[in-house]
C-alpha cells in the first residue's frame, strides 16, 4: 500500500555524505563571518575617515605608505628641516654572458639606447666568461623602460640607491659624498656614515626609519655666505676664499664655504682644488687677527692693563729679523692702540712681557694648538713651532710663525664672544633646551675688554669698512704674506678679517680667508683685510641679521665700556683718550 505524501519532506543523509555535508556548511559559515567582518572594518574606516579625522591634526609622513619606501641611508637636512642629501631608489643593469648569444649585436642595441656607453667596452664585456657583469648602474627610470623594451634575456636589474644633493655644491664640502656603492667618501658622509647607514651590517649606532640626521647650519645664512664670497672673489681676482658664521654661545656652525668648490653627484670631474676645503684644511698665517688673542692673554694674566702701553718708536731687531709696522706711528702706543692701529712692534712686546710659556699655554686653552673636534674628516692640526723661542713669541703674538685654519680662528674668537667660555664646534644641531657644554678660558672682565678693542677696530681703526649701522660690528683685520720655503712672496697676501656681532652682547662670530687678492682702482691698489675681507663681512652681517632676528640698535653704542674712557699714560708722557 502506497505511504501518504507528506508536506514536510526532508532529505536524510547518513554515512560519509552526512560528514561531507556538515564541513562544507561549517566552511561556508567561517567565510561568511570573515568577509562580514571585512565589510565591518572597511566601514569603520571609511567613518573615522569622513567624520572623525576632520577636526585631527594631520599623521606624520612616516606614518603613510611611503614608510615603505625606507632607503638603506638616512637623509640629511639643515636645522630648519631643509633637505640637503636624500636617496633615490634606482635599477642597475648587468648581464651573464652565458647567456648572450650574439655578443655584437646586444652590445649595438644597448649602446643605441645608453649612448654614454662605450661601444667596443661593452662588447668585450659581453662576450667575456663570466656569468656577472655590470652594464650601467643607477639608469633612470626612461632609460630601464628603454632597456626593457630590447628583450634580450641576458639582461637584469637590481635595485640600488643613488645619493643625491639638492643644494649642489652649496654644501659640498660639509655634507660629502658617496660613492658608487653608496658609502661615504667624504664629508659628513664619511664621518657619519655609520649612523646615516640602516644596513644591518653598520657597526655605529643607526638612524631609524624616518629619521633624518640634522645639521646646525641655516641653508639660508650658507647661500648669503657663498654669495658674498663669489662676489670678493671676482672683485680682487683671488685664487680662493673661506667663510665661517659661528655661534658663540653653543659652538654650533650656521654656516661655512670654501671657494672653489664642486658639484657633489659630479665630484669626478672635480679638480683637487675644488675638492679642498678650505675651512677646516687650509692651514694660514692668520697675521694680525692673532693680535686679539695677545690682548686678551696680556689682559687676562695681568701682564698689562688697559691703561698701560708699549714703545713702538723704532722696529725690534732681533738677529737677522725685523719687527716694524706698517704705516707706524712711531711713538708710545697704549694697549688699545696697538690694536687699533694694529702694531706689530706693540703686539711683540706685549706678548714678549706675556711670556712664551704662557702664551703657548693661553693659545693651547683657545684650542690653537691643536686640531679641530669638529665631525669632519678633512681637518688639519695646527702649525707651531717646535721649540719656543723668544723670536717665536714675538712674531705669533702677531700672527706669523704659526699657522691655523679659519675654523680655528672662529672657535679661539668664539671663545672671547662668549664671554670667556669655550664652547665645543660642531656641525650638528644641539638638542632644544639641552645646555651646550663649555669649559671657561678666559674671566667675564678679560672677555669683555677685548669687546671694546674689538668695537674700537671697526669704530676707529683698520675694521672700518666692516662697519654696519644699528649692528654694533667688531673684529680684526689681517693680512699675512704667503710663506715660500723660508721666505715669504710680499705680493701674496692671506687677507682675512674676524668679527663678532653685536658687540654689547656678542653672539656671533664670522670670519672670512681671502687667498691673494689683487688690488683694485677702488681699493686704491690695496688688498689688505681692511680693504678685502672688512667689506665682506659688513655686507654679510647687513645680509643675515634679520635672517637671524636681529634688530638694529638705535642711540648711544653700549659697547664704549667705561674701561676705555680713559686716558693712558706711561713714564709721564700722556696718549690719547678712549
Amino acid at each position: 500500500m502506497n505511504q501518504p505524501l507528506c508536506a514536510d519532506r526532508r532529505l536524510v543523509i547518513e554515512g560519509s555524505g552526512k560528514q561531507i555535508f556538515e564541513l562544507a556548511r561549517t566552511r561556508i559559515l567561517i567565510a561568511g563571518v570573515v568577509f562580514a567582518l571585512g565589510f565591518l572594518t572597511v566601514g569603520a574606516r571609511l567613518v573615522d575617515v569622513t567624520l572623525l579625522q576632520n577636526g585631527r591634526e594631520p599623521r606624520l609622513a612616516s606614518a603613510s605608505p611611503a614608510a615603505a619606501l625606507e632607503m638603506d641611508r638616512a637623509n640629511i637636512v639643515d636645522r630648519n628641516g631643509v633637505l640637503l642629501a636624500t636617496s633615490l631608489s634606482t635599477a642597475s643593469l648587468y648581464a651573464n654572458p652565458h647567456l648572450i648569444l650574439d655578443a655584437g649585436d646586444a652590445a649595438a642595441k644597448l649602446a643605441a639606447v645608453l649612448p654614454d656607453l662605450d661601444r667596443g667596452e661593452l662588447r668585450a664585456k659581453l662576450a667575456s666568461d663570466r656569468s656577472f657583469v655590470w652594464v650601467k648602474r643607477n639608469l633612470t627610470p626612461r632609460q630601464q623602460f628603454e632597456v626593457n623594451r630590447l628583450g634580450i634575456p641576458a639582461l637584469s636589474f637590481q635595485r640600488e640607491e643613488r645619493r643625491v644633493y639638492p643644494h649642489g655644491a652649496l654644501t659640498a664640502h660639509i655634507v660629502g659624498y658617496t660613492g658608487i656603492d653608496n658609502r661615504g667618501l667624504a664629508g659628513l658622509e664619511q664621518s657619519m656614515d655609520g649612523a646615516l647607514r640602516r644596513a644591518p651590517e653598520a657597526s655605529a649606532p643607526r638612524a631609524k626609519a624616518g629619521e633624518a640626521l640634522q645639521l646646525s647650519l641655516d641653508i639660508r645664512l650658507q647661500h648669503v655666505l657663498r654669495q658674498e664670497l663669489q662676489r670678493t672673489i671676482a672683485e680682487f681676482d683671488a685664487l680662493g676664499a673661506s667663510g665661517i658664521v659661528l655661534d658663540a654661545r653653543n659652538g654650533e656652525i650656521l654656516a661655512m664655504v670654501s671657494l672653489p668648490d664642486f658639484d657633489p653627484v659630479d665630484v669626478g670631474t672635480a679638480e683637487p682644488e675644488q675638492r679642498f676645503n678650505r675651512s677646516t684644511l687650509g692651514l694660514y698665517e692668520m697675521g694680525s687677527t692673532f693680535k686679539l688673542f695677545t690682548a686678551a692673554m696680556a689682559l687676562e694674566s695681568g701682564t698689562v692693563g688697559l691703561h698701560d702701553g708699549f714703545d713702538a718708536t723704532q722696529p725690534i731687531k732681533v738677529s737677522r729679523f725685523t719687527i716694524k709696522d706698517y704705516q707706524g706711528k712711531k711713538r708710545w702706543l697704549s694697549v688699545p692702540e696697538i690694536i687699533m692701529y694694529s702694531s706689530n712692534i706693540g703686539a711683540a712686546k706685549m706678548a714678549l712681557a706675556v711670556g712664551g710659556q704662557r702664551q703657548r699655554d693661553y693659545l693651547g686653552k683657545l684650542g690653537l694648538l691643536k686640531a679641530s673636534t669638529v665631525e669632519l674628516p678633512e681637518i688639519a692640526t695646527p702649525l707651531a713651532p717646535e721649540r719656543w723661542r723668544d723670536i717665536n713669541t714675538m712674531t705669533i703674538g702677531f700672527g706669523h710663525g704659526i699657522s691655523v685654519s679659519p675654523l680655528h680662528m672662529a672657535v679661539g674668537v668664539g671663545a672671547i664672544a662668549s664671554g670667556g667660555v669655550m664652547h665645543p664646534v660642531t656641525l650638528l644641531k644641539r638638542p632644544d633646551g639641552m645646555a651646550a657644554p663649555g669649559q671657561r678660558v678666559l674671566s667675564p672682565k678679560t672677555a669683555e675688554q677685548v669687546w671694546g678693542l674689538m668695537r674700537m677696530v671697526v669704530e676707529q681703526g683698520t675694521g672700518k669698512t666692516a662697519d654696519v649701522p644699528g649692528y654694533l660690528v667688531g673684529g680684526k683685520t689681517g693680512s699675512a704674506e704667503k710663506p715660500a720655503g723660508k721666505a715669504y712672496r710680499k705680493s701674496a697676501l692671506i687677507s682675512s678679517f674676524v668679527g663678532a656681532f653685536p658687540m654689547n652682547d656678542p653672539r656671533y662670530v664670522v670670519v672670512v680667508v681671502v687667498d691673494e687678492p689683487h688690488g683694485t682702482k677702488q681699493s686704491h691698489g690695496y688688498a689688505t683685510g681692511g680693504w678685502v675681507a672688512a667689506p665682506t663681512v659688513g655686507r654679510l652681517v647687513a645680509r643675515m641679521a634679520t635672517l637671524l632676528g636681529i634688530e638694529p640698535q638705535g642711540g648711544k653704542d653700549p659697547a664704549q665700556r667705561e674701561p676705555l674712557l680713559v686716558t693712558v699714560s706711561a713714564g709721564g708722557k700722556k696718549g690719547a683718550p678712549f
